[in-house]
């Protein structure tokens, strides 16, 4: 795993570094970002869920996974008023909190269990793609400096964000069976595969590592919800349910990832706390590195 989240990490830097040495210049990183939310990962995510598989016997599975990000969520917005963040700086240590990186989770999963672990990465991308935007999309609406919260604001939020819609796309697609040519999916493969590098590169470059130290408590919380509650909580359920064999380990390791890139891409889009969000997605990716085998040893 620490082979996984190595190449991760070094994108980011990468960013940042290229971003200090303003190449290719200034405004370069936000046209990066606004192509990589509205073009690359919505094609990621059309191809992702139109081919992904979902059957009787993963139900416990995506149960656990579902009740983990629902539960975890939940108990975030209970303790929102407890808090001592603004609004903004609240919807990124939300997203901190719930959102994975799902890319890193593939990885980790195809190493371990080979083409089994592919296929139940397929089911843990099914429940956690659409129902991490579903639940993040409304917070940075009500939270986010640019969103709108209110009645009509958020419905439109809601529609025309083009992470739901990939969603949207793609279950509509994997639910009509239609016989979609080879060069289709092809095509959306070749788009979505720039969102990943894309993203850490606009990641790095939104980064200031100066503000570690100022922004540590909000930094602990969003941390010790995903990394430490989220996986904790993944386990317990996957004890109540049933789970074991591969399937636990999948759900084990996919709760215990950092948050995911994208996040970074939603809270500029929506007026997260963009510095904030950059340096809980590079604190969570170095300290996965130690908690992620740790959960995984629990699960065994």
């Amino acid at each position: 795993m620490i082979s996984a989240l190595a190449p991760v990490f070094a994108a980011i830097l990468l960013g940042y570094a290229l971003s200090r040495f303003r190449f290719p210049g200034d405004g370069f990183w936000p046209q990066a970002e606004r192509i990589t939310y509205f073009v690359l990962f919505p094609a990621l995510l059309v191809n992702k869920l139109s081919t992904a598989t979902f059957d009787a016997e993963t139900s416990a599975m995506a149960m656990a996974l579902g009740g983990t990000i629902v539960l975890t969520a939940l108990g975030l917005l209970l303790l929102r008023r407890r808090l001592p963040f603004d609004n903004p700086a609240f919807s990124s240590i939300f997203q901190g909190a719930i959102r994975v990186n799902t890319y890193v989770g593939l990885a980790g999963a195809a190493a371990m269990f080979g083409d089994q672990g592919i296929a139940l990465s397929a089911v843990a991308l099914l429940v956690i793609v659409p129902l991490n935007n579903l639940l993040c999309v409304p917070v940075l609406a009500r939270y986010g400096s640019k969103g709108n919260g209110a009645g009509m604001g958020l419905l439109l939020e809601l529609m025309r964000n083009p992470l739901l819609l990939g969603c949207v796309a793609g279950f509509m697609l994997n639910a009509s069976n239609l016989p979609l040519p080879e060069a289709f999916h092809e095509t959306l493969a070749v788009i979505g595969r720039a969102a990943l590098p894309m993203g850490l590169l606009a990641v790095g470059a939104g980064l200031k590592p100066g503000g570690i130290s100022q922004r540590l408590p909000a930094i602990a919380v969003s941390s010790l919800f995903k990394l430490v509650g989220y996986p904790l909580l993944a386990l317990m359920l996957c004890t109540l349910l049933g789970v074991d064999g591969p399937a636990l380990t999948v759900v084990v390791l996919f709760s215990a990832l950092p948050t995911a890139v994208s996040s970074y891409i939603l809270a500029r889009q929506m007026g997260g706390d963009t510095t904030l969000m950059a340096t809980i997605i590079t604190v969570q990716t170095v300290a996965s590195a130690l908690t992620i085998p740790l959960f995984i040893g629990l699960a065994h």
